[in-house]
């Protein structure tokens, strides 16, 4: 029997002045929050109802992880980020989550359509990790098999653009895939470009409710 699959999407409670910081500072605090909250609605919309895996919603700050703080969307399974660098909450976030291959993405990436999700797990049958690769030299995406202890995620700088060839150097000698490359909505220009459509997509998701949340976390 095939082990569960999991798709993680981090993402900050849609608050204003807490959420897309940088993008406020070029188009307003309130459209900045609008659209982190109509993102994040479209990408569950898409992702969250697939049958092909469990979508968890890891939410930051920790004690966004409750159902009542996230009225009007598509709520998947919730679970607290914890505390760390963006490195230590992803590994303790592949460290809880009950056993199977795990994607992790943001919620900022318009483009992402189940079929990422979908070719991620079967290289992940494969490989030990793939990644998205960003154009600004991170990454939208991380898989990870977790056949072997894996830690990826240390001493990765971060928010710049060595954060992919830092991960990659982590994981020297092991079986590593790439898939295309994304961009997130970080700059009013890129704003512009979501809004008028040339971002994102209007892909359909298979039938279905998508997995249940039945299994909890590890603790």
């Amino acid at each position: 029997m095939r082990p569960p699959r999991h798709l993680v999407v981090m993402a900050k409670q849609p608050v204003m002045g807490r959420v897309k910081t940088r993008l406020a500072a070029s188009i307003g605090a309130v459209e900045a929050t609008r659209t982190s909250r109509v993102m994040l609605q479209a990408l569950l919309r898409r992702l969250a109802r697939d049958p092909r895996w469990t979508t968890w919603l890891a939410a930051s700050p920790d004690a966004a992880a409750r159902p009542a703080r996230w009225q009007g969307e598509t709520r998947p399974c919730l679970i607290a980020q914890g505390r760390g660098d963006l490195g230590g909450r992803m590994q303790s976030l592949i460290e809880r989550l009950p056993p199977g291959p795990v994607v992790i993405i943001g919620s900022d990436i318009p483009e992402i359509v189940p079929a990422d999700i979908a070719a991620t797990l079967h290289l992940l049958g494969s490989h030990d990790a793939v990644f998205g690769p960003a154009a600004d030299g991170g990454y939208w995406l991380a898989g990870l098999a977790r056949r072997r202890s894996l830690r990826p995620f240390t001493n990765v700088r971060w928010s710049g653009p060595d954060a992919l060839a830092d991960t990659l150097a982590n994981l020297a000698g092991r079986r590593v895939a790439l898939l295309r490359t994304l961009s997130d909505v970080d700059t009013a220009e890129a704003h512009r470009a979501w809004r008028r459509g040339a971002m994102g997509s209007a892909v359909t998701p298979p039938a279905g409710r998508g997995r249940s949340c039945a299994c909890a976390p590890s603790r």
